[in-house]
C-alpha cells in the first residue's frame, strides 16, 4: 500500500471579510479532510492599496465552532508579543475549537513593524529567530504549568483548583523571565502543534527552533531530492537534541493555481509552482511524495475561493482513488490527524517521579 501523504493549505489574511468568508473557505478544506490550514498575519502597516488585515487568532476562533475537525493554524510574530500573552491565546482558541488549534511561528525584520508597534527597534533576523525559538520554549512550559486533572471544580467545597498540580515555571532565558503559571488551564492538546516555515537553502536560527521545538516543519524545496537531504538532515538534528524525531512532520509548501484566469498571480517561494488542473497535481504530488520522502504538501493557493474547490472536489479524490489520503478524518484534534501523540506535563513526570 503507498504512504498516506498530510495535505493542508494557507489562507491569507487579505482584508476584513466577515465571518461567513472565512467559515466558507475553511469548511471547503474541512470537506476535503485536510488536516488543518494556516492563516496568515503580519504586524506590518497596510500598503495603500491594501484594506488592512484582521487578527488570525481572532479569525480562526471566530471559525471554530462553525467547523469541527480541521485543524486551524494561526500565524502569530513573536517578535512585538509577549510569550504569556501567545501561549493563553493559543490555549483559548484549542478550547474553543476542542483540541485543533495550531502556532505558525513568525518574525518580523522590518522597521515598518517596529516603528507600527513601538516596541521596541529592528534587529537581525538570526536574533529575531532565536528569541522565537525561546517563545516557543516558554509557550511549551506555561501550557505544562497546569497538570491535566488540576482543575476540580468541586461546587460543595468550593475549590475550583488543585494547588499542587499547577506550577511556577521560573523560565529565564536571554531575552524572557517568565514565572508563570498560565491563568488557562492545560490546552485539550496537552500543547497546541508548533509550525515553522522552513527554506533549504537558508541556513539561520529557525533550524533550531524546527529541531527542538517544531512539530510541523512546512518546507521550501526545489526538487525532491533536496526535499529528502533537507528532511534527513533535520530529523537528525531533532535527534540530536533527544526528541524522537519520529514525532516531526514535514510537509513541502506548493504553489498553486487550479483554476483559469487567476486574479493573483502564485505566490513567490523557493519551492514547486503548479498550473493546472487538480488530477495533474495529483500526480505531481504522488510523484513527490514517492521521490522526497516527505510527510506531504502544504499548497499556497493562487486565489482561495476558486482553488479550494478544486483541491477538496478534484484533487483530494484522485489521492483518494490513488490510496494516498484519508476517507474521512479517524480523529478530532490536530494531533489526532497528524499522528502525534499528546505529550505530558513535564511537571508531572516530575511529581510522580518525588512520590
Amino acid at each position: 500500500m503507498p504512504r498516506e501523504l498530510h495535505l493542508s493549505v494557507a489562507l491569507d489574511a487579505d482584508g476584513p471579510h466577515p465571518a461567513t468568508h472565512w467559515a466558507d473557505l475553511v469548511g471547503l478544506a474541512e470537506q476535503g479532510a485536510l488536516d488543518f490550514v494556516t492563516l496568515g498575519d503580519s504586524l506590518a502597516p497596510p500598503a495603500d492599496d491594501s484594506r488592512g488585515r484582521l487578527d488570525a487568532v481572532a479569525v480562526l476562533a471566530r471559525v471554530a465552532p462553525l467547523t469541527s475537525r480541521i485543524g486551524l493554524v494561526p500565524t502569530v510574530t513573536t517578535t512585538h508579543t509577549e510569550p504569556f500573552h501567545t501561549s493563553t491565546a493559543l490555549a483559548t482558541l484549542d478550547f474553543v475549537s476542542e483540541g485543533r488549534a495550531g502556532w505558525l511561528v513568525d518574525v518580523s525584520t522590518t522597521e515598518s513593524e517596529a516603528l507600527a508597534v513601538g516596541r521596541r527597534p529592528t534587529a537581525p533576523a538570526d536574533e529575531l529567530w532565536a528569541e522565537a525559538a525561546e517563545a516557543a520554549a516558554l509557550a511549551a512550559r506555561l501550557w505544562d504549568s497546569w497538570e491535566d486533572d488540576a482543575e476540580i471544580r468541586d461546587a460543595a467545597t468550593g475549590r475550583f483548583i488543585d494547588r499542587d498540580r499547577l506550577h511556577y515555571i521560573d523560565f529565564e532565558g536571554p531575552h524572557f523571565s517568565v514565572r508563570g503559571p498560565s491563568i488557562v488551564p492545560r490546552p485539550p492538546q496537552g500543547r497546541p502543534p508548533v509550525a515553522v516555515v522552513l527554506d533549504r537553502h537558508v541556513a539561520d536560527a529557525r533550524w533550531e527552533l524546527a529541531a527542538r521545538h517544531a512539530d510541523i516543519v512546512l518546507l521550501d524545496a526545489d526538487r525532491p531530492a533536496t526535499a529528502r537531504r533537507a528532511r534527513t538532515a533535520l530529523l537528525s538534528r531533532a535527534a540530536g537534541t533527544g526528541r524522537d524525531p519520529g514525532e516531526l512532520r514535514v510537509l513541502v509548501r506548493v504553489a498553486v493555481a487550479l483554476h483559469k484566469g487567476a486574479p493573483q498571480p502564485l505566490p513567490p517561494t523557493g519551492t514547486p509552482r503548479f498550473t493546472g488542473t487538480a488530477p495533474h497535481l495529483a500526480t505531481l504530488l504522488a510523484d513527490w511524495h514517492e521521490a522526497a520522502g516527505t510527510d506531504g504538501f502544504h499548497l499556497l493557493t493562487a486565489f482561495a475561493p476558486a482553488d479550494l474547490p478544486a483541491i477538496a472536489e478534484g484533487l483530494v479524490p484522485t489521492l483518494r482513488r490513488h490510496n494516498l489520503f484519508r476517507t474521512a478524518y479517524t480523529g478530532r484534534t490536530l494531533r489526532d490527524h497528524l499522528g502525534l501523540p499528546r505529550p505530558a506535563s513535564r511537571y508531572a513526570r516530575r511529581t510522580e517521579t518525588v512520590r
